[in-house]
């Protein structure tokens, strides 16, 4: 009983390590706007469209996609659609 508490509390402390490190923001994204992080990130494998290309909520459904593809971070997902929606 004694080794499965000690089991369970090292468990949880390596998550929260984990969470704590993949939920910091890299000084990278910190450091560029949206349309860096756009131009940068989408042009990977896409020919960049305008951003009146589509509305606004076609963006968010278009950058939450590729949030999870791209493996953008959340951060990079807010900037990216921010200035998208702010030059449509």
């Amino acid at each position: 009983m004694k080794n499965r508490m000690l089991y369970i509390t090292t468990g949880l402390f390596i998550a929260l390590v984990i969470l704590q490190v993949r939920c910091a923001t890299p000084q990278y994204v910190i450091e560029k706007s949206g349309a860096q992080l756009w131009g940068e990130s989408c042009v990977r494998c896409h020919n960049t469209a305008s951003p009146s290309t589509f509305s606004d909520v076609q963006w968010d459904v278009a950058v939450k996609h590729m949030e999870f593809r791209a493996q953008l971070t959340r951060e990079e997902a807010e900037k990216i659609v921010e200035f998208l929606k702010s030059a449509n």
